[in-house]
């Protein structure tokens, strides 16, 4: 048995990037609350796209980078974003067999998991409960997620990264 060599890892790395500094991007006051969770659906996509390469180790540096860059409690998104790489490559097979639109609400599912964490990790550690809007993010990464996939499957075809 012969092993492809593993190709595109640049490509990896890049959109990882590119989605931490979406995360960071200063936005005017009224759109704080509609940010899209870019690592998350990032990540959801490398898993579902080739889990031999991306998983828990990756979704758990995302997530410590994300801690650091924000300044939240170190390891809150770690956790996360582990747990929502892990759920990914445990159902990816399935998930790549859906139309985008029932993608879609697969992907609005782990997004609400990984408020869901963070919120739990906020009442841990005492911190005020946020208002109602912090569900919005997950919704709008629902609507995002069909041009995402469509962005990122054809880097990953034009890049050939395997």
């Amino acid at each position: 048995m012969t092993l492809a060599p593993k190709r595109g890892g640049i490509v990896i790395a890049l959109t990882i990037l590119v989605a931490l500094l979406l995360t960071i991007l200063p936005l005017p006051e009224w759109a704080q609350p509609f940010r899209p969770q870019w690592h998350t659906l990032v990540l959801i996509y490398w898993t579902l796209a080739l889990p031999q390469r991306v998983g828990v180790a990756i979704g758990w540096m995302i997530g410590l980078s994300i801690d650091v860059m924000t300044g939240t409690l170190l390891g809150q998104h770690a956790l996360s974003l582990s747990l929502i790489a892990f759920l990914t490559y445990k159902m990816h097979q399935r998930v790549r067999l859906f139309p985008l639109w029932q993608q879609s609400l697969t992907v609005l599912v782990l997004l609400l998991l990984e408020k869901l964490l963070s919120l739990w990790v906020m009442g841990v550690a005492d911190r005020p409960t946020p208002p109602l809007l912090y569900w919005a993010p997950p919704l709008v990464g629902m609507f995002l997620w069909p041009w995402v996939y469509i962005i990122l499957r054809d880097l990953r075809r034009k890049f050939q990264v395997s």
